[in-house]
């Protein structure tokens, strides 16, 4: 693994700076209201549903290639190293922290089976029957099995119920297929598993689009903090605020961020919009190919710089 760009703190901060400020403008209201113990069922949805915790979001990472010269905030972080100043330069540029060689060694795993299952989802035709069904069956029968919020359902439980038995449910996507309420199970045309992601996953489903945020932020520090952030507002701005909707009464503030034209109940079955919920047909292929454009494949993974170039090394690293 090669150290391609070193960026002065006049250079890196500014950008931290920039990074922290775009990303605060979801979590600080988030933490206000957690504060207050006041939810909003949409924008706390992605803190809530992934792991990565808004501190970690809000820290800026320049991705592996990319040495930082007087960056102790780094230092202390995971999946960095303090290399030592050395050399003719060494005097004037002091020690740098840049991603640990060590660490990228160490996530191999990691990466290799991301790229598998991006280049699954992205290499299959869209299905773009979905309609969000996947949603209206996380509550079938809800009298039964209960639900996992206390917003009312639009259509009531019987209409509700109407729209799932009546329609043909083909999720693809493990990690909604296992909200299914039991009585919804049997109906979707499919049974994806965790185990089997690859051979199910395909860029039609809104969910597989939201993911790539997951996937960003777990290869983390490996891959810039820009391409983090825009996972996390493309998550923002998918069809899965809508297709919720359809199936519950959410009053109109929530949807002041996400959902600049709420659709409209017009009867018991889902219509779909422009970008709900294939609205990941776009996006999916295209983010696949640039969260796996992060590393190159030479026998061995090896992770490329994804920041813009600055000026080059003076002492290359160690190769991967």
């Amino acid at each position: 693994m090669q150290v391609r760009t070193v960026l002065s703190r006049a250079e890196w901060e500014p950008l931290a700076e920039a990074h922290a400020a775009r990303v605060d403008r979801y979590t600080r209201p988030h933490l206000e209201r957690r504060e207050a113990r006041v939810k909003h069922p949409v924008h706390d949805f992605l803190f809530t549903y992934y792991s990565q915790r808004p501190a970690q979001l809000r820290r800026w990472h320049p991705g592996v290639g990319v040495a930082l010269e007087d960056a102790p905030e780094h230092a202390g972080w995971k999946g960095y190293r303090v290399v030592p100043p050395s050399g003719r330069h060494s005097a004037r540029s002091g020690a740098r922290v840049e991603v640990d060689p060590a660490y990228v060694a160490a996530q191999r795993p990691l990466v290799e089976a991301i790229r598998r299952l991006l280049v699954a989802t992205a290499s299959r035709p869209p299905q773009l029957g979905c309609f969000g069904l996947h949603e209206w069956a996380m509550v079938h029968r809800a009298s039964e099995h209960g639900t996992r919020h206390e917003w009312p359902l639009r259509l009531g439980e019987h209409g509700t119920d109407e729209v799932v038995e009546g329609h043909r449910i083909t999720c693809t996507h493990f990690d909604a297929f296992r909200f299914f309420t039991p009585s919804a199970r049997p109906l979707n045309t499919l049974s994806p598993g965790s185990k089997d992601r690859e051979e199910f996953e395909q860029p039609g489903c809104l969910h597989a689009g939201m993911d790539l945020y997951k996937h960003a932020f777990r290869l983390s520090p490996m891959v810039p903090s820009e391409l983090v952030a825009d996972c996390f507002e493309l998550a923002g701005t998918s069809g899965c605020w809508t297709c919720a909707r359809r199936r519950t009464t959410w009053p109109t503030w929530a949807w002041t961020r996400y959902a600049s034209r709420p659709p409209r109940a017009s009867g018991p079955t889902p219509r779909r919009r422009p970008g709900s919920p294939s609205g990941a047909l776009p996006c999916a292929p295209a983010w696949s190919r640039r969260a796996t454009g992060c590393w190159r494949r030479r026998g061995s993974v090896e992770l490329t710089p994804s920041t813009p170039t600055h000026r080059p090394a003076n002492q290359p690293g160690s190769a991967l």
